[in-house]
């Protein structure tokens, strides 16, 4: 899809291709997560699909913490994703951080569902890296003030991974998308990852106006992003502006891109974690106005090189390494946004339904019907109040009635 064609989607449509673009993303993502861009040639020359085998599947069970992935098996980036969807269904109005502390966290340490990746029915606490299991430790069982709940969190991209549903209820009003993301993630995540959080479900709400560009997505990014983010999400999109439309070799391309995020992201590759890290000090994943997660501005300049092309922007940000899975939804849940149903394959849809037990096109359809009616009601608020203000502002006084006391 790109920014010149005419795009024509329904609401219902491109929130199937937002959900569509997340599970895809994560999906080819999962099984070369962590990798280096160089491991990744390496080992798999270009992941151009779903149906890749897991770079660690030879690992041990305790080393792989009993999960599996790869054929299309999503993580948790999907499935939190789909546990806000459905907060939004149930409730059918905005939220902010107490509903983090209560329908949330019932979501996802007390009500069961298919993990794919443990292949079993658990709850999704089960499943989640340690900064998101915070969500449970802090809002329930510290039962802190939900507006504090981030506070002490490790600063990652976890709170962003799944902000695209604030994105959809608040579609064409990005402002409003940020204060919600940020108003409910604050339960969750603090500083530049909260802040990522916000700025992702702008550009997804920006991303529903008619007639939307990528130029107009990153734009909206750079109005709102604050401090490191913004400065990171405009590094990145400079890299990227000084290829687009050119012939770019891609080698060439991430390591400029990797070098204009060193001063906003200093682990680079190093991205595992293992014994020899233990008690070693880093500036990584600590509050700072000055860093930024790298998955958002590379998924932006992916975007850019590519005049939003929905398969070759997430192929080149998958294939960049690193974080693939969370560079993989963000550039899918956007670029689904824009364009709608028409970059949905059937044939993927089916097997990441089948293989995830999943029905992506049914939850897309129950959230979107109440992101709809949350919608109207703003709508219908909003014509309210200017009514009243109409009425205020062009009432005159009485004559003779002045304000003498």
């Amino acid at each position: 899809m790109m920014k010149h064609e005419k795009i024509d989607a329904t609401f219902p449509g491109r929130v199937r291709a937002a959900l569509y673009g997340i599970a895809y993303g994560d999906a080819m993502g999962g099984p070369v997560e962590k990798l280096s861009a160089r491991e990744i040639a390496d080992r798999y020359g270009r992941v151009t699909s779903i149906d890749q085998r897991w770079h660690r599947l030879d690992e041990d069970e305790v080393s792989r913490n009993g999960r599996t992935r790869g054929h299309g098996i999503i993580t948790d980036d999907t499935l939190m994703t789909i546990c806000l969807m459905e907060v939004y269904a149930d409730l059918e109005r905005h939220i902010d951080a107490w509903d983090m502390a209560g329908p949330f966290v019932r979501k996802i340490a007390w009500e069961p569902r298919w993990i794919p990746e443990l292949e079993k029915d658990t709850v999704l606490i089960e499943r989640l890296f340690y900064p998101e299991k915070w969500i449970y430790h802090r809002l329930q069982l510290a039962a802190c003030d939900p507006r504090q709940g981030g506070i002490g969190n490790m600063v990652n991209c976890g709170a962003a991974m799944y902000a695209a549903p604030i994105g959809v209820v608040n579609a064409c009003d990005p402002v409003r998308a940020y204060d919600e993301a940020i108003s409910f993630m604050s339960g969750h995540q603090q500083s530049y990852g909260l802040e990522a959080a916000g700025v992702f479900a702008a550009c997804v709400a920006e991303a529903f106006r008619p007639g939307v560009t990528v130029v107009d997505v990153t734009k909206t990014a750079l109005e709102l992003a604050k401090d490191g983010t913004g400065e990171a999400i405009e590094a990145a999109c400079k890299v990227a502006h000084s290829h687009a439309g050119k012939s770019w070799h891609y080698e060439t391309v991430v390591a400029e891109l990797h070098e204009a995020m060193i001063p906003y992201s200093p682990m680079g590759d190093d991205v595992r974690h293992g014994p020899a890290k233990a008690g070693v000090a880093t500036a990584a994943y600590q509050p700072s106005r000055l860093l930024s997660i790298e998955e958002l501005p590379l998924a932006l300049a992916f975007m850019v090189l590519n005049d939003g092309g929905f398969n070759k922007t997430i192929e080149d940000a998958i294939n960049s390494g690193r974080d693939t899975d969370s560079i993989g939804i963000m550039a899918g849940a956007i670029l689904g946004a824009m364009a709608g149903d028409s970059v949905i394959e059937p044939s993927i849809l089916n097997h990441l339904n089948k293989t995830n037990k999943l029905d992506l096109n049914g939850s897309a359809d129950a959230f979107s019907e109440a992101a709809a009616n949350i919608i109207d009601a703003d709508l219908q608020k909003q014509s309210d109040r200017l009514a009243q203000l109409a009425q205020i502002l062009h009432t005159k006084s009485p004559v003779g009635k002045g304000t003498e006391r």
